[in-house]
């Protein structure tokens, strides 16, 4: 059985953040908006496939403000969905689901930190939140986590929320490294 960091709960599902935590933030713009620009960080996806040999569900959940804008565009954001699915499955992984969300600040409660986005999944996919772990860089993801009530990893030492996560890794590959201990 696996259980979530610092406690004995079973776990089944991982929520993974994007941007940050699968792939590398963009260098020089503020959002990813480009297929070309998505470049995975070095061993992610050798994560994602390794929590997949292992049988657990992961699903991708990920803020996508950029969409709200005048200049959104969803058909660029499914092509950058559609790199980052090839990539992903060079390296013999894929994700169970994938949830966005294109709103605008405080205009929702699928925006993390809100809970809605991670609900939504465990709905539509069937499963419990209590038997999850969301991973992600950032206070909002840990948030949107335990507001949710699942386990919690923050990547990267010395953040902002670390003080809230179950555990802290350095990245993907070592918070999956915790999951399996």
């Amino acid at each position: 059985m696996i259980t979530s960091p610092g406690s004995q709960r079973p776990v089944e599902t991982i929520f993974l953040d994007r941007d940050g935590t699968i792939n590398a933030k963009p260098a020089t713009e503020r959002y990813l908006t480009s297929p070309a620009n998505l470049v995975l960080l070095p061993g992610a996806a050798q994560a994602v496939a390794v929590l997949k040999r292992v049988g657990l569900r992961v699903v991708l959940a990920t803020n996508q403000r950029w969409l709200s804008e005048p200049w959104g565009d969803p058909a660029r954001y499914a092509a950058v969905h559609a790199r980052l699915i090839r990539l992903l499955a060079v390296q013999g992984a894929w994700l169970d689901g994938a949830y966005l969300c294109p709103h605008a600040l405080n205009t929702c409660n699928c925006r993390k930190p809100q809970p809605g986005m991670l609900q939504r999944a465990a709905k539509e996919l069937q499963f419990d939140l209590a038997k999850a772990i969301m991973i992600g860089d950032s206070e909002a993801d840990i948030s949107a986590g335990r507001a949710a009530g699942t386990a919690t990893i923050l990547l990267g030492a010395g953040k902002q929320g670390a003080a809230r996560a179950d555990a802290v890794a350095m990245d993907l590959a070592a918070a999956v490294r915790l999951v399996l201990r």
